[in-house]
């Protein structure tokens, strides 16, 4: 049935649906956040001290434990688990299709004679084996290779997670294959986070700060539009593409800013506090909520935790927001860009670096030896993305991100360092080894052999830069909002423990000849600014100069996939991350070629849906309005007689005609592309096709189509328009 705009959106008036979920909205969040997950209090009413002890030391200190402990804590698992309702269990796990997998196991064992029993054993929490012939793997596998293992990740608590339909325990587990490569996300974040561990240690080994390891932290502010889900079921663009491939702009859209950080609607509010009550239960701890700078686009961000179990969430951010969504009559559209001319949606991982003894590594000190250890940290980490900016770029690669980079609301596809006035100022002047005037006299003199103070809040944040210092972090805002966060995080952990592991050989070199360890370490500051400055840049990032500007300092600027994922394969890259035991050079391969074959994907997809819906669609509705049309001019003639008269609906046909004419005459040349680039059997060639020869036609055949929107009828325009889908809700 055709999309009728006779029939209003599907607005909250039923009271079941408003407040579906909100059993828990007026509790306080306290009484039962986290009580859907199997955490550490949970684990230590439930579990013998021994158990639980040994547990812990698995998921602090990464040791191992037999079967006979898994079988404890497999048990209580059960019990807890079928107390919350649960009848199933599945390891729950990340394939490199960006989303997550399950496979769900009944707890029902057959014991004879017509009965049964609920049965969960450690072997079956420790392992599983779901089928892994339909996973991307990148050629690291056949199709035919079906077996695939699962494995518990201890560090990430289990869940109970609830449906409409039943309640099922979710194990967080990695996925391997049966040659023991990964085939997720998770596995080589966790390789990254113990890379990562055991360099800072390197670096805090000078300190004597007792820390006994390190990971990185993350806070994911997750961005997202909503729409009327009856909308969204009449764009075939957004269920096929996830973005709309047509739409004239609404004469209003963003252009007043009255929708960033304005009053909530009811009808959005009763969805927040739904989505956030999901989530609370399962331990997820938003804090934040608030209107986004795009018409119903809307913010949510949790506060940090660590970089494993806050991907997790993210992951659970992200399902949920879908679920509930419809729940609530709303679609949940979580592409990067899914209107053209508004803002997009990204992701803004806050990222830094803690410590088991409760310490941020890069909140600056309030000694000078403490100031010298988060520079040491700071300058690592500015070398680190320095040197691997294309990686860190082909991180946060996609066809939906390729829309966003750039585009005045998020960072340029250039990867720069924001610091602020202040630590530029104090790491200039350590470079140049002269003392700053703002710096006490009493903390460093013309020799610079004490280290400055540093405020943690020195700076105003700037939102134009990728990878920008924002007082005791990093906030990575150029990670597109469908991403899983395990991609950037695992790379942004690998390039950032390389460099310390350098860091430290070069500190240790300038030990040996007999300097002492703080001139040695700022000699080491300031070597590593010297050579990582050119990525530093203060100001406008999407203006002009700064492109012009970074092509001098020798940046890359790679504006498409294709040419971004080309830093996967490079033999430097390869050999970090081999070297560092996270990704194996089959692993990284398969990375590319698997990034490299889901944009093609995406584009075919696309482009095969443009195709479809001017032939469809937009054409009959064109064809029937200029029947309309061509009808009223004759009858018009028959009875006024008159020329002069009827020469404006005219020339209202024969525009019609005209913009009729381009939108096929594209369609057609696009089709003949498409079918060119689908012939191309060579992955790269294939990629590149795609991107240079197919996705270009898609703008003339767009710009035909929003040309006919603004002709014919609202009330014969098959789809519903921008204006309607961005202020209707």
């Amino acid at each position: 049935m055709a999309y009728t705009r006779d029939v209003e959106p599907s607005l909250m008036n039923d009271k079941k649906a408003a407040n579906a979920g909100l059993s828990h909205a007026a509790a306080k969040v306290s009484d039962y956040f986290g009580c859907n997950v199997f955490g550490p209090e949970t684990m230590r009413l439930l579990l013998p001290k021994e158990v639980y002890r040994k547990v812990q030391d698995a998921i602090t200190h990464g040791k191992r434990f037999d079967l006979e402990v898994a079988n404890t804590v497999a048990s209580a698992m059960k019990t807890w688990a079928i107390s919350k309702g649960a009848t199933h269990y599945c390891h729950w796990f990340q394939p490199m299709t960006g989303a997550t997998a399950e496979k769900h196991d009944s707890f029902m064992e057959p014991v004879g004679e017509g009965n049964v029993l609920e049965v969960f054993s450690g072997q079956q929490l420790v392992q599983a084996e779901p089928d892994a012939s339909s996973f991307p793997s990148g050629g690291l596998r056949a199709t035919f290779e079906a077996r695939g293992y699962t494995a518990w990740d201890p560090t990430s608590p289990a869940f109970v997670l609830e449906t409409p339909g039943g309640s099922t325990l979710c194990i967080p587990t990695i996925f391997v294959s049966y040659t023991g490569e990964s085939l997720d996300t998770k596995t080589p974040l966790l390789r990254s986070i113990e890379a990562l561990n055991k360099a800072a240690l390197g670096i805090l080994d000078y300190f004597d700060g007792g820390a006994r390891k390190v990971f990185s932290t993350l806070g994911a502010e997750q961005e997202y539009f909503l729409i009327d889900a009856a909308y969204y079921r009449a764009r075939p663009d957004l269920v096929l593409a996830e973005r709309t491939l047509f739409g004239a702009a609404s004469p209003k859209g963003q252009q007043l800013e009255d929708h960033y950080f304005g009053a909530i609607k009811d009808r959005v509010f009763s969805f927040m506090t739904d989505l956030e009550s999901e989530l609370y239960k399962l331990g997820v701890p938003l804090k934040t909520r608030h209107n986004e700078v795009a018409p119903n686009q809307f913010e949510c961000a949790p506060v940090f935790e660590e970089a494993n179990v806050a991907i997790d969430h993210n992951q659970l951010v992200m399902d949920m927001l879908r679920r509930v969504a419809a729940r609530h009559k709303l679609s949940c559209l979580l592409y990067e860009k899914p209107f053209a001319g508004i803002n997009g949606s990204g992701k803004h991982n806050n990222w830094s670096l803690g410590t088991d003894t409760g310490k941020n590594l890069l909140t600056p000190g309030d000694t000078p030896r403490q100031n010298l250890q988060f520079l040491l940290f700071l300058v690592s980490i500015i070398k680190a993305v320095r040197d691997h900016s294309l990686l860190l770029r082909a991180s946060i690669a996609s066809s939906g991100n390729d829309h966003r980079l750039g585009a005045n609301e998020a960072p340029p596809a250039i990867m720069s360092v924001f610091l602020g006035a202040q630590l530029t100022g104090v790491l200039g002047d350590i470079e140049k080894g002269v003392t700053g005037k703002s710096t006490p006299p009493a903390w460093m003199d013309f020799g610079i052999d004490k280290i400055p103070a540093i405020l943690k809040d020195n700076t105003d944040r700037n939102r134009t830069s990728p990878f920008a210092f924002t007082g005791n972090k990093f906030e990575f805002r150029a990670v597109g909002s469908s991403f899983n966060n395990a991609g950037p995080i695992t790379v942004l952990n690998t390039i950032v423990a390389n460099q310390l592991l350098e860091t430290k050989k070069e500190i240790d070199a300038l030990l040996k000849t007999k300097k002492d360890f703080k001139a040695a370490a700022i000699a080491v500051v300031r070597k590593l600014y010297k050579e990582g400055k050119a990525v530093c840049f203060e100001g406008n990032n999407y203006s002009a100069e700064w492109a012009a500007e970074a092509k001098r300092r020798g940046l890359p600027n790679v504006k498409t996939t294709p040419d971004a994922l080309l830093a996967f394969k490079e033999k430097a890259a390869v050999a970090m991350f081999e070297r560092l035991g996270v990704l194996s050079r089959q692993e990284s391969l398969s990375r590319y070629h698997i990034k490299l074959e889901k944009y093609a994907k995406d584009i075919d997809i696309e482009a095969k849906t443009i195709l479809e819906m001017v032939d469809t669609l937009y054409v009959p509705a064109a064809v029937e309005y200029m029947g309309q049309l061509s009808a009223a001019i004759e009858a018009a003639g028959r009875l006024l007689g008159k020329e002069a008269c009827l020469r404006s609906p005219q020339e209202l046909l024969r525009e019609l005609a005209l913009r009729l004419s381009e939108a096929r005459t594209s369609a057609a040349e696009l089709a003949k592309a498409l079918a060119a680039a689908e012939a191309v059997e060579d992955a790269e060639a294939k990629a590149a096709a795609y991107c240079r020869k197919v996705k270009p036609l898609f703008t003339p055949a767009r710009a035909a189509v929003d040309a006919l929107e603004g002709l014919v009828p609202a009330k014969l325009w098959p789809v519903p328009k921008y204006r309607e889908m961005l202020f209707l809700l």
